[in-house]
């Protein structure tokens, strides 16, 4: 990229960015920042050790996704992440199906509960990593059967953590959040981007 100062013309290495993810909403998120990144989706078992307190166990997963990728990239930042809710002691991924979908949606309903994405940015050239939890506390209002049952029917719990989408029909559900709205989505925008700037990464 260049850039003119005073007729002259400064050449600015970018860093090659990768995206360990498939997930369109991660996918737009990172987008918003403006930076250009390339995808390689990290196949992983997603192990949920329940034993792991929840932030712990949150920053484990996305590392794992940035060490899938890591040894493809000789010379990039990677960017990996994963979202999941906590709820009194139990952690909630994505649904098995539409029964264990009205399950998740049941035991959230006119209750709190957190949402927490942990992320990794792994810089493979440095071979350095940091990792990074963020939390943010979600009331649903109160849901009847048949709410639960005809938003279920939608197909959109489906492949979501806690089986709800904030940003689309799901929004309808949520009372309140206390946090990071973009954390609920996917992707910590804010706190990835106070992280890259220790890769010599910056937004603006």
């Amino acid at each position: 990229m260049g850039v003119g100062i005073y007729g002259r013309t400064i050449r600015i290495a970018m860093r090659k960015i990768v995206l360990a993810s498939a997930s369109p909403r991660r996918k737009e998120l990172l987008s918003l920042t403006g930076l250009s990144y390339s995808i390689d989706v990290a196949d992983v078992n997603e192990e949920m050790d329940s034993a792991l307190p929840p932030r712990v166990l949150a920053r484990k997963l996305s590392l794992q996704k940035a060490r899938a990728v890591a040894d493809r990239h000789r010379d990039a930042l990677i960017i990996a992440a994963d979202t999941f809710i906590a709820f009194r002691g139990h952690i909630l991924g994505k649904p098995r199906d539409e029964r264990d979908a009205r399950r998740m949606l049941g035991m959230l309903s006119g209750r709190s509960h957190s949402v927490i994405t942990g992320f990794t940015v792994m810089d493979t050239a440095a071979r350095r990593t940091v990792s990074r939890a963020v939390e943010t506390k979600v009331w649903f209002r109160r849901l009847t059967r048949a709410e639960i049952a005809a938003y279920v029917k939608t197909g959109e719990p489906l492949d979501k953590a806690g089986a709800y989408a904030i940003q689309g029909l799901g929004s309808v559900i949520v009372k309140k959040i206390d946090g990071d709205y973009a954390n609920v989505v996917g992707l910590p925008v804010a706190e990835l981007a106070k992280c890259l700037r220790g890769f010599g990464v910056h937004i603006f």
